[in-house]
């Protein structure tokens, strides 16, 4: 069969053939694999520089897809840490982290959402206790998991989403997704803590898709424009897209209601997160969210790998010549 293969961290994976897997567990099957996303999750992944990553090559990369069984159904499937993974023609999933789906939904459309959509679906009703009526501030809302973010907390009953992002064609589109208002993150920082302060210091709620120098920069602006420091405000930490560390000033635990959880793999347990997704997979079968999918042939996957993606689209590679 053919495969996306990473045969170096400092390259990007080819088009090349490579044996058909084999199951092995008790609930272990092999799919066609239909559509799977490449997420920034995936890039990680295959460069080695995530955090579950280890130092084991060839691997093929992707970690979730859209296949089909020998017997024809359709599932929404999430890998394991495995070297075996979904951008091929084939590949091995485990029947108790997939979802069964409905067989005219568009494979495309859910592989390219359901990632991006899982880290503040998953992240807002696992990790934190999100209710109705609550205000919430995205970080990073022009990247496609941002988007994303607005549109499910405003989809789980948010009041008020502000996203802030650096720019300014995607935020002028926010507002069509559901954002209330848009903060601007380009400029020096004193324009930029400005301009958090006045539009966003009272949320509820902060989804970071940034960390690094803007995270240490909104965190003293917010809690220095809170008008009530005893009202809380959680940080919910899912990405790190500017930086890996932030240095955060230790007044800012000491001084407000302000606390700091982390959403991803490890922090929810595998069972949480499968729990979520017939929800979320209805959810955008269903079309409630607006996804922007790129197809691309899984023997473009080294241009695709190498060519700047338009902000707000969402690559998808479907194991096809066409």
């Amino acid at each position: 069969m053919y495969a996306a293969v990473v045969t170096s961290f400092n390259a990007p994976p080819r088009f090349a053939q490579m044996d058909a897997p084999e199951p092995h567990g008790e609930h272990e099957v092999v799919v066609d694999v239909l559509a799977s996303g490449l997420h920034p999750r995936v890039r990680s992944q295959a460069n080695g520089s995530h955090y579950t990553s280890t130092d084991v090559l060839p691997l093929v990369p992707g970690i979730d897809g859209v296949g089909r069984l020998a017997d024809g159904r359709i599932v929404y499937f999430i890998l394991p840490d495995t070297t075996m993974g979904a951008m091929a023609e084939q590949t091995v999933i485990d029947l108790r982290r997939s979802v069964f789906l409905a067989d005219d939904l568009d494979p495309v459309m859910l592989a390219a959402a359901m990632n991006p959509g899982m880290s503040s679906w998953v992240g807002l009703r696992r990790r934190l206790d999100f209710q109705p009526g609550c205000s919430v501030l995205v970080m990073g809302a022009t990247g496609s998991a941002g988007r994303m973010a607005v549109q499910i907390a405003k989809h789980l009953g948010a009041a008020h989403v502000v996203g802030a992002g650096r720019d300014q064609v995607l935020l002028d589109a926010l507002p069509g997704l559901g954002a209330d208002a848009t903060v601007s993150l380009e400029g020096d920082a004193e324009q930029v803590a400005r301009r958090l302060g006045e539009m966003a210091s009272e949320v509820d709620v902060v989804i970071d898709y940034l960390w690094g120098a803007p995270t240490e920069a909104a965190v003293t602006a917010l809690l220095t424009a809170r008008t009530d420091r005893g009202r809380a405000m959680t940080w919910l930490q899912v990405g790190s897209a500017a930086g890996p560390t932030a240095a955060l000033p230790s007044v800012a635990f000491r001084s407000a209601n302000f606390r700091v959880v982390g959403s991803g793999q490890g922090s929810v347990p595998t069972t949480g997160i499968l729990a979520e997704l017939p929800e979320l997979a209805t959810q955008i079968v269903r079309g409630v969210f607006v996804v922007n999918p790129v197809t691309v042939p899984l023997a473009g996957v080294e241009r695709a790998w190498t060519t700047p993606t338009v902000p707000g689209e969402r690559v998808v590679i479907v194991p096809t010549s066409d």
